[in-house]
């Protein structure tokens, strides 16, 4: 069955090999403080600046889900309370994760039709961390990078932090534009789920130095510590990390991955727009993912093609939450051929 579920999502029809040279290779069963593991997590951080043109001074950190990110910014790098920035559900839960560890925290919640409104925003001294969702996988929608470099630039002293769970990897990121970045691998990086990756800058490092905060099995500075050295706190996901840093070997450079994705989006939205039964959740195109598209239509039809499509061979993604029944989802993650994708556009171009 070819999934395009929004996540856990197709892996890279690659994996099979690398999964079968990491068992011959012996790394499988590689001690995290050997040289064998502090040589690999090197070539995939390194891979990471090469590919995805991470800056040279930012570090690369292994946690278990992009998920795991939420509570460890808040606990190890939120001096006062954090000013979160969403329209769906999942940066709904990022901020109630925060809420829990810190009271103060803010909730600045837009339509998913909107794009933010920079100019009117007011983030007080009390936020001395902004959080965004950039890509929003509940409902498709996304903020530019041209958006975050305006909050940046409208307050430069604030720690920026953004989750790209279902978009890094699959489009160019500008990671100087902000602090602290995360990830997980079960999506745009074509792999199984069980891997998140925390990106920060040098600036962020030193606000969480300047915090002190130690003790808890992820706490940040314990996190960095080992990470100088090439090592992690706890026995990682050794198997995952391997199979990250293939898929960034093969991967092509980062704009050229966003570029055909855009081209491919376009064609996909088109079919959309040419249907008589559903249309684009979002409709605001400023708005709307590059990697995720979220379709709606009656429920009694959503749930009918989400059938017609399976006895197709394809999977298409539920939606999420309250929009469960009346939508569905598509992933336009790399490791998505061409063809697959053109075989889905010629299903759905029958409606």
């Amino acid at each position: 069955m070819l999934t395009f579920a929004a996540g856990p999502s197709k892996v890279y029809d690659k994996l099979p090999r690398y999964m079968q040279d990491a068992y011959e290779a012996g790394i499988l069963s590689a001690n995290h403080r050997s040289a064998v593991f502090m040589n690999l997590y090197q070539e995939t951080e390194t891979l990471f600046k090469e590919k995805l043109h991470l800056p040279d001074d930012y570090k690369l950190l292994f946690t278990s889900s992009a998920t795991e990110n939420w509570e460890i910014i808040t606990q190890s790098v939120v001096r006062s309370a954090g000013f979160h920035i969403f329209s769906g559900s999942f940066g709904k839960k990022w901020f109630d994760y925060a809420k829990h560890i810190e009271a103060g925290t803010y909730a600045h919640k837009i339509d998913p039709d909107e794009t933010i409104d920079v100019s009117s925003l007011h983030i007080g001294e009390e936020f001395d961390l902004i959080a965004i969702t950039q890509n929003e996988t509940s409902n498709a929608t996304q903020v530019r990078m041209k958006t975050i470099a305006e909050i940046a630039n409208k307050y430069p002293e604030k720690i920026i932090a953004v989750d790209t769970t279902s978009s890094m990897g699959g489009i160019e990121m500008d990671f100087s534009l902000a602090d602290i970045w995360y990830a997980s691998v079960q999506k745009c990086f074509g792999l199984p789920a069980g891997l998140g990756v925390l990106v920060v800058s040098p600036r962020a490092i030193q606000k969480a130095e300047a915090k002190g905060e130690k003790g808890r099995y992820n706490s940040l500075n314990f996190m960095l510590e080992n990470a100088k050295q090439y090592q992690t706190h706890y026995t990682p996901n050794v198997f995952g990390i391997y199979l990250l840093k293939r898929v960034l070997q093969d991967l092509e450079e980062i704009q050229h991955v966003e570029e055909r994705l855009v081209k491919r989006m376009r064609k996909l939205e088109d079919a959309i727009a040419n249907t008589s039964k559903f249309r684009m959740l979002i409709q605001n195109i400023e708005a709307r993912s590059t990697t995720v598209l979220a379709v709606e239509g009656r429920e009694e039809f959503i749930s009918q093609i989400k059938k017609a499509a399976e006895k197709e061979g394809m999977q298409l993604g539920g939606g999420y939450g309250p929009l469960k029944p009346t939508s569905f989802r598509i992933a336009n993650f790399p490791a998505i051929t061409d063809a697959e994708m053109n075989k889905l556009i010629q299903f759905l171009k029958q409606y």
